[in-house]
């Protein structure tokens, strides 16, 4: 098949047909042309970053990512993500955007690839291997039926848990009581971040990047949820909305050390749920480590259901 590989022109049709390749390679994760836009605009500046496209008869039907990791920082090392449409698939369109993704980043002497699967893609999960990838770690997918959840199974939880001094706020809320509010949440997430299981060094954001990512359509500060015990915040749990489905993602769910097995983690989720339910969503995304067997223990407790797990694969390309 002849292909045109171009730059990728960050202009209103580049990002429209990126949003209808990535979306029919991924149908169950929908992203809009703006969805994708505004989350360039949030790329955290110390991190390369490239886009490729492959086009057939003027028409892009691939598109090729490379770029480093801005929660594991190092500039030799890069996250890799190849989408084609599925309809033309088996004709080399992925090996030649990963060729020249790798001849574009060859200066920069990469050290390491990362590039994530679904268990179920069987065929790009060969492609990978066949490039030199190899299983790093794996993340569980699920989801809850919001309609269907049973808040009497957990009727009193987030009381007792209150009861204990412990108080919920939205994000809402806090932002207008506490001056220091986003300083203090960062900080929250940063030290949460710490315990989570990570592949790499974890490279937290700055408080100027970090705080980006709070802003646009997608962010809602009623379902950011924060537990504050004596006026030190404990902990959070967060729901994010998308423009092309009424299904709300989980971002981050986490206790501070001094405060786990005291119920806060999932009186947390709890209030999410309850937000949800409230909206009308009909389904919450959420994902973890393999190995977070906490979290995975809470959200299989509130009857989240298992979806195919996601393979997180390498390919070390030189020694550090």
């Amino acid at each position: 098949m002849p292909l045109h590989i171009r730059p990728f022109a960050g202009d209103e049709h580049d990002y429209a047909a990126m949003a209808a390749v990535r979306n029919a390679a991924y149908p169950e994760y929908p992203r809009t042309a703006d969805e994708l836009r505004e989350q360039d605009g949030k790329r955290d500046p110390r991190c390369f970053a490239l886009r490729l496209v492959a086009e057939h008869d003027g028409t892009i039907i691939g598109v090729g990512n490379c770029g480093n990791m801005s929660w594991m920082f190092h500039p030799q090392k890069f996250e890799l993500g190849v989408y084609v449409h599925p309809d033309l698939r088996r004709r080399g369109v992925g090996g030649q955007l990963y060729d020249h993704l790798m001849a574009e980043i060859a200066p920069r002497e990469p050290i390491s690839l990362r590039h994530g699967v679904r268990e179920d893609d069987q065929e790009s999960l060969g492609w990978a291997a066949g490039r030199g990838f190899v299983e790093s770690h794996r993340a569980w997918e699920s989801r809850l039926d919001v309609a269907a959840f049973d808040p009497g199974r957990f009727a009193g939880h987030v009381e007792r848990v209150m009861a204990g001094g412990v108080a919920i706020f939205t994000a809402a809320e806090l932002e207008a009581r506490d001056a220091d509010f986003w300083r203090r949440y960062h900080e929250l997430d940063v030290a949460c971040i710490a315990d989570e299981p990570s592949p790499e060094p974890q490279t937290p954001a700055s408080f100027e990047q970090w705080r980006k990512y709070f802003t646009g359509p997608n962010f809602l500060p009623d379902a950011h949820f924060l537990a504050v015990v004596d006026g030190q915040y404990a902990g959070l749990s967060s729901l994010w909305r998308r423009e092309s489905t009424p299904n709300l993602d989980t971002g981050f769910t986490a206790v501070r050390r001094e405060y786990r097995r005291r119920g806060i983690a999932l009186a947390l989720k709890l209030r999410a749920i309850d937000y949800a339910k409230r909206v009308g969503a009909p389904i919450i995304i959420t994902d973890n480590e393999s190995t977070n067997r906490g979290m995975l223990s809470i959200n299989e407790a509130l009857g989240f259901a298992r979806q195919p797990t996601w393979i997180f694969l390498v390919n070390r390309l030189r020694s550090e």
